[in-house]
């Protein structure tokens, strides 16, 4: 029998129609059609999806684990998305809770290609949590994002990335943002002298996305970020392809519009399309994540499987200053912190309320 990797998925039902539930899922996930119309035995033998395991969680939950012919992935990031949750996505009984990733796949995708050791290595810090912040709010000029680019660098931040909201727009175009906003950070730097790293946010058709990531390196940066849930998987794998000395930082936008548990798709399927640091909503702010699923994401994303490097998890979304030794004791120091918003609201102040979260951060992390 070909290669198979399993699926596990929460699934509601009950125990008397949860082995024929699972059994759908099996073809629907695989050759999504009656069985008795397939003729070819190479088919039912070796592609049709086979129900593993059934386990009652209780409460009208089961865990169904799913086996897949890791053959039907092909070479293609968007089809493995496609094949482990495509149209069981369309049921509204069913979450996709964890994949079995084979050492086929993980070699295939390549996870982070540089890791949570890479992005020390290039800040020179060996032991203590990162920092970052995000320049905001979209609608600002490039010019004015360049100021507080350089206000935040100032600050000794580790990381200023794009917000996400950043594009193409009319009233700030990508590459003079980027331009601009690079030049800032690096007049920064030679005043703190500690290398600070600029991440613009790319967005559009992969051509547009392509285009971007070559203005950011022809501009000396060597980090970005990208949505994997609106570019797209296989945009993603292409552009991590094509541009090995970037550094992957994958944003959470639209991660939530999907029944897939946070944990996986940010913690687990984002850094195995090679995301070197993955943002997700951390706990108590101002999105509804838990802690235990903050903890498992976190972990999900510094665990190296198969061979694969570490990624750097970024709690973010409503985190303050006040918080900090809270949250490093929490994620532990293999974290970056990331506050938006509450730096911000600094105005005038924000270099001086940015260094004292940057102390804060070094204080907690002893």
């Amino acid at each position: 029998m070909s290669e198979r990797f399993t699926v596990t998925y929460h699934v509601r039902g009950t125990a008397a129609n949860i082995e024929a539930r699972a059994q759908g899922i099996a073809v629907e996930q695989s050759v999504e059609m009656p069985l008795a119309a397939i003729r070819n035995e190479m088919v039912l033998s070796e592609i049709v999806g086979s129900v593993e395991s059934i386990d009652d969680l209780g409460n009208g939950v089961f865990a169904v684990g799913i086996g897949l012919a890791t053959a039907t992935v092909g070479q293609d990031a968007g089809q493995f998305l496609n094949m482990v949750f495509g149209n069981t996505s369309l049921h509204d009984d069913v979450i996709l809770k964890d994949v079995a990733v084979p050492q086929t796949l993980t070699q295939l995708f390549g996870g982070p290609r540089h890791g949570i050791s890479e992005l020390r290595f290039r800040l020179k810090l060996p032991e203590r949590a990162l920092t970052g912040s995000a320049l905001k709010p979209q609608g600002l000029p490039s010019e004015d994002l360049a100021i507080l680019a350089e206000h935040l660098t100032r600050g000794g931040l580790d990381f200023i990335k794009d917000d996400h909201g950043l594009a193409d727009q009319q009233y700030s175009r990508f590459s003079e943002r980027v331009s601009a906003c690079a030049a800032a950070v690096t007049r920064g730097v030679r005043s703190t002298g500690h290398p600070t790293r600029y991440i613009p946010s790319l967005t559009g058709n992969l051509d547009q996305m392509r285009a971007q990531a070559a203005v950011a390196r022809d501009e000396g940066l060597d980090c970005v970020m990208l949505a994997p849930m609106v570019c797209g998987f296989s945009t993603m794998q292409a552009l991590v392809c094509e541009f090995p000395e970037m550094a992957f930082f994958a944003h959470p936008s639209m991660a939530g519009a999907v029944r897939i548990a946070p944990e996986l798709l940010i913690g687990k399927l984002f850094p195995l399309m090679g995301a070197d640091s993955v943002i997700f909503p951390g706990y108590g702010g101002r999105f509804g994540y838990s802690r235990e699923t903050c903890r498992d994401l976190a972990a999900n994303a510094r665990h190296p499987y198969s061979g694969l490097k570490s990624a750097l998890p970024v709690p973010a979304g409503g985190m303050t200053l006040e918080r900090t030794k809270e949250i490093i004791d929490f994620y532990g120091k293999d974290t970056m912190l990331l506050i938006g918003g509450n730096l911000l609201l600094a105005r005038e102040d924000i270099t001086k309320e940015t260094e004292r979260f940057t102390r804060a951060v070094g204080d907690f992390s002893l």
